[in-house]
């Protein structure tokens, strides 16, 4: 996902797509705080449990409701219904919530992708094999193909922007839909509502309905990481050399996808035996639809993968969903970087992220057998989604539940993620496989030597602070600082760590909990700490030097 804001509510494809409005939504007396971005006139209305989309007769119905049934989703019990588009979403929910008919309702949420910036080419996917400036800093995937290299009884449904599925290093892993495949076109054979998905669905409205070609590059990108053919002499390598990806495009060519056209494509993969989905997008916009067909998803056994956002904020504070859903299948995935450390545009959340991934520079396909090498929380989510593909080829009696705790203990122990995540780790195919836990990272100031240090700004500072501190430990060739609590004015008002060179080291700003700063070379750091002429806050307190 990109770092731009959007005062919206819209999912987006890469990086996740992400919503930057906060939409508060109470069911039983539905306030809007502030309108969702959302098709105009359209709403997605539950009905209580005493009545059912399978039996009404449509235009009493219609007329009963005040507005037009434009489409049904029989598993959620939800109509999509059209009012004037004149109307404001706030008059039009209390209207229709007040039906005696209706349990709840909510605007159709627009989705949208946010980009940050793109078997020959093996040597340029460093989120399997790091060769760079990090060696090691990947998902150990050599050691893991020793154990397993996947398996075509596995599906995984990249809910995104479609799959391109004449990309040839894809097409030998796409799933099929066999009733179709082998039956007569032009006929809804499956009698799902769709004619000919052979490859998946489009519910976008927008193109064929049955037809989930990636006009737009990013479920491709995802759908590479994920099951590219391995060992086939041409293109990457997937996670799994062998595996189904089922296409469901619910992003449009311009990244846009809707509530509805997502309720339409989880259940799709349920109805379908999908168990792993995988999910490059999100808004700050929390849904009851949505979270109901993650439900489903739970029940049905499958594990829901979510990339965590693109804004650099706190999942804890600023939910983002659908990765905020506390539902027991939801793993919530966050970006790292080439040197292991947390992607500075990533969200984070030590309650509400699980796990981090590669997601800075990610070498891949995009549509139209194009490669690119983007950064985002929607580029490390297909890697955990790969992962947990890999390790059902292993393990097929797995539940849901055994594999999301399988992927989170066994994830390999980061610096940068402890504090930010639950796992405090990244994603690690070997040990994940081999179900053994990761040794302590060495890299890690926690597992250094240590001395107490007492630097303190003001409590509260003042405005127009200038302080300087040094801490010096004689022989040290790295040295992290501990801040045990930091809370200053966003950009505003910074502490600067400087390293012996006098270049800035590490420059921090806002508010945060406690963590060690950036590694910062030689025996010496310099504190510098500078605040303007408006806000005053509690500051922060360096408690301890870890230094080897």
């Amino acid at each position: 996902m990109n770092n731009s804001k959007r005062t919206n509510a819209i999912f987006s494809y890469n990086y996740l797509l992400c919503l930057s409005v906060l939409t508060i939504l109470s069911f039983n007396n539905i306030v809007l705080a502030q309108e969702a971005e959302a098709v105009p006139g359209e709403y997605l209305v539950k009905l209580k449990p005493n009545f059912s989309t399978f039996n009404f007769n449509a235009k009493a119905l219609s007329s009963h409701l005040g507005a037009y049934i434009k489409s049904t989703l029989p598993a959620a019990n939800v109509l999509v219904v059209q009012r004037a588009s004149i109307e404001t979403q706030k008059s039009a929910i209390k209207e229709l919530s007040s039906n005696p008919l209706v349990e709840y309702v909510e605007p159709n949420i627009i989705y949208h992708t946010l980009k940050t910036p793109n078997d020959p080419n093996f040597s340029q996917q460093w989120g399997l094999k790091n060769t760079g400036i990090k060696n090691g800093v990947d998902i150990d995937i050599d050691k893991a193909w020793d154990i397993e290299t996947g398996s075509g009884e596995v599906i995984v449904a990249i809910i995104d922007s479609g799959i391109d599925y004449n990309n040839p290093d894809l097409k030998d892993n796409l799933w099929t839909n066999d009733l179709e495949l082998h039956g007569k076109s032009g006929f809804d054979d499956d009698n799902n509502g769709y004619i000919d998905d052979i490859y998946g669905v489009n519910p976008t409205g927008e193109g064929v309905a049955s037809n989930p070609y990636d006009d737009n590059g990013h479920g491709t990108h995802c759908a590479g990481t994920i099951g590219a053919t391995g060992d086939n002499g041409q293109g990457i390598s997937g996670i799994n050399w062998k595996v189904k990806i089922m296409g469901l495009k619910f992003l449009k060519s311009n990244g846009e996808g809707t509530l509805e056209a997502a309720v339409k494509a989880i259940d799709y993969a349920i109805n379908k035996g999908a168990k792993v989905l995988s999910n490059s997008w999100g808004a700050y916009t929390s849904s009851q639809a949505l979270q109901e067909a993650i439900e489903r998803a739970n029940k049905a056994g499958a594990i829901f993968v979510a990339a965590a956002g693109n804004d650099g904020t706190n999942n804890d504070e600023k939910p983002m969903f659908p990765a905020s859903h506390n539902i027991p299948n939801v793993v919530s995935v966050a970006a790292i970087n080439t040197n292991g450390n947390y992607a500075g545009f990533s969200n984070w959340g030590v309650k509400t992220v699980h796990i981090g991934a590669p997601g800075v520079g990610v070498f891949g396909f995009w549509k139209g057998g194009e490669t690119k090498s983007p950064s985002g929380t929607s580029m490390a989510a297909p890697f955990v989604s790969g992962v947990a593909a890999l390790v059902l080829s292993h393990e097929p009696q797995l539940k849901n539940s055994e594999l999301k705790e399988r992927l989170i203990k066994t994830s390999k122990p980061i610096a940068s993620m402890r504090g930010r995540s639950i796992s405090g780790g990244m994603i690690n195919a070997y040990y994940a496989l081999s179900n053994q836990l990761a040794p302590p990272d060495a890299n890690d100031p926690e597992n250094w030597q240590s001395m107490p240090v007492s630097i303190q700004s003001a409590h509260p500072y003042l405005p127009k602070t200038k302080q300087t501190f040094e801490v010096k430990i004689p022989g040290a060739t790295e040295i992290a600082l501990y801040f045990t609590r930091f809370e200053t004015e966003q950009q505003n008002d910074q502490v600067r760590l400087i390293d012996k060179t006098g270049k800035i080291a590490h420059n921090i700003s806002g508010s945060r909990g406690s963590f060690y700063s950036r590694i910062i070379k030689g025996e010496s750091v310099k504190i510098e700490f500078e605040s303007d002429i408006e806000s005053e806050g509690f500051g922060f307190e360096i408690t301890k030097a870890a230094y080897h």
